[in-house]
């Protein structure tokens, strides 16, 4: 039987409720910040004072590398989904975490044909690029021309 309650908790609470989570930043003391970066980019990061260590849950969808200069670091998205990230003191002690988001490209043009998937981006023009999920045999084709093109371009010795 429908009852406008239980539409409420299906379909309009759990939505509200991830919106809310991926526009609340918390303080250090507090819980969580949300982070998004786009497949294949990177953001630069502040960490949180007196990190000593980093760690990140999934390193298949995230990665990280600590800046020279104390107190930043570089994040690269490197496939979808989502991951958390843990910044330590030099006791071991959590002093801040964060859920890390991949997500597609706004320029990405996904072209799908029964099973088979070829992924573009268009940037005003569409060019074929290798994106997570696409076709073997696209990536293949794909991974084939780029290596060619690089052969044409590389310096003579």
């Amino acid at each position: 039987m429908f009852s406008l309650r239980s539409f409420f908790l299906q379909l309009i609470l759990p939505p509200a409720a991830l919106l809310l989570g991926t526009i609340m930043a918390f303080d250090r003391a507090g819980a969580t910040e949300s982070i998004t970066v786009k497949l294949d980019q990177a953001k630069i990061i502040q960490l949180p004072e007196g990190t000593s260590t980093v760690i990140v849950g999934n390193p298949g969808v995230a990665d990280v590398t600590l800046l020279k200069k104390k107190g930043r670091m570089v994040l690269t998205a490197k496939g979808f989904g989502e991951t958390n990230m843990l910044a330590l003191d030099a006791q071991g002690n959590s002093i801040g975490e964060s859920i890390v988001r991949v997500v597609a490209a706004d320029n990405a043009l996904i072209v799908q044909r029964g099973l088979e998937r070829e992924s573009y981006s268009c940037n005003p023009r569409c060019q074929p690029t290798v994106t997570l999920g696409d076709t073997g045999r696209y990536l293949q084709e794909a991974a084939g021309q780029v290596q060619q093109r690089n052969t044409f371009s590389a310096p003579v010795r």
